[in-house]
């Protein structure tokens, strides 16, 4: 049966029919790219950054990486800003705003001087846009003065930010790096310098695959290769922890703040706005499934928001936010025995072979009934739970109290489905 939501937002003062946009890369880097996007139902587009600076690309440029046959996990991307003139890009851009009044397409842009900064903020006005995006963290720039070598200097950070907003109203949003120890510091920094918010994250550093045959990371240009930025599902986690940190941050409470990175489907999507994301970006899912995949996003999070009582995304945005504590904050007086389902078990014994070669050897294994067994070693880490094939299976059973310490109330995950 459909559901249908209400899943319009404001975004930094704009009104967003959804919150689901094109991350500025590859998919959204001309007129028909992104008019198909938006008749597919992405509310917005962060259009590829555009520079002075036309980028002169290398081939190939791609390289994925998997596990035991499923699709992408990573993905690997040498590609830089765009290699279309300027003036052609903001001609898209206005031809889009034109066109389709309804949509957002965020100008995102990128210089490597003050006065550059300055002349593309002012061909953002000219396109109509309601919305720039600063690209401070594109980790494959051939040049030091751009990309995440800026984003890792809060003091250019702050200055770029300051030349942006000197010469428009506009909203602009600082596109931060997770290439950095301590993000909130350039993230503090864009605020001072005048920005509405940031972004995040882009992509991470990294080699993916090596090649033996020509004995050089992946992809193979002429025999060499480069470290460049990763994304897709495996960098999630990563993304998460640094809106957590961003969000969580004083000087940074309550911005509009634009999530990024790895978000696949409609779960991935509500888990940074439970965090408090106001905006969503996404990339390689759609390098991998097509625009097509914003439907199922669309309906998943109707159907989320039904099962809940959510009438609007307001309702549940940030919730998860103040539950996210420092380590030494965290109860330590009790530990979760897991609780197996015989019915359920296939006998394959990985919770046993995992247990005791990884973990507490904490679960003996009957031979004869092929059915594991729980003795005194449990600590209650819940490793069995995490490596167990089927669906609830092993759940979480009883508390078990530490010597001294007092019971009270607690709460716990109780389903894993």
């Amino acid at each position: 049966m459909a559901v249908k939501k209400d899943l319009s937002i404001n975004y930094l003062g704009v009104d967003c029919m959804n919150p689901f946009f094109l991350s500025s890369s590859p998919v959204g880097g001309n007129y028909d790219m992104v008019a198909k996007c938006y008749e597919t139902g992405w509310g917005g587009c962060f259009f590829k950054t555009v520079g002075i600076f036309v980028a002169d690309e290398c081939s190939p440029r791609f390289d994925q990486t998997n596990k035991e046959g499923l699709p992408w996990l990573g993905f690997k991307n040498m590609e830089q800003i765009s290699d279309k003139p300027t003036e052609k890009n903001f001609e898209f851009m206005y031809r889009l705003n034109r066109d389709y009044p309804d949509h957002i397409t965020v100008s995102t842009i990128m210089g490597s001087t003050v006065d550059e900064w300055k002349e593309l903020a002012k061909m953002c006005e000219q396109a109509g846009a309601k919305l720039i995006e600063g690209n401070f963290s594109c980790p494959q720039m051939t040049s030091h003065d751009m990309g995440s070598d800026v984003g890792t200097n809060p003091e250019l950070v702050k200055s770029y930010c300051e030349a942006v907003t000197s010469v428009t109203d506009i909203p602009f949003i600082a596109k931060m790096t997770p290439n950095n120890k301590n993000m909130e510091e350039p993230a503090i920094a864009a605020i001072q310098g005048g920005a509405a918010s940031v972004s995040a994250i882009n992509t991470i550093k990294s080699v993916t695959n090596i090649d033996f045959e020509n004995m050089t990371a992946m992809p193979v240009v002429n025999g060499k290769s480069s470290i460049s930025g990763y994304s897709g599902a495996a960098v999630k986690p990563i993304a998460l922890r640094f809106i957590t940190n961003l969000l969580q941050c004083e000087e940074l409470k309550g911005r509009d703040i634009s999530g990024i990175g790895g978000i696949e489907t409609w779960r991935d999507a509500a888990e940074f706005l439970a965090l408090g994301c106001k905006n969503i970006q996404v990339t390689t899912a759609i390098m991998q499934y097509g625009y097509r995949i914003v439907e199922d996003m669309i309906s998943g999070m109707s159907h989320f928001m039904e099962e809940r009582g959510y009438e609007k995304l307001d309702d549940f945005i940030g919730m998860a936010l103040p539950n996210i504590i420092p380590a030494e904050e965290l109860n330590r007086d009790f530990k979760i025995l897991p609780k197996f389902d015989d019915d359920k078990c296939v006998g394959c014994g990985r919770c046993y072979v995992s247990c005791y070669d990884g973990g507490h050897q904490a679960i003996d294994f009957n031979t004869e009934t092929r059915r594991p067994e729980l003795n005194e070693n449990c600590v209650g880490c819940h490793l069995c739970l995490n490596v167990c094939p089927v669906q609830e299976c092993i759940t979480p059973g009883e508390i078990v109290w530490k010597e001294g310490r007092t019971p009270v109330d607690i709460k716990f995950k109780k389903h894993y489905e």
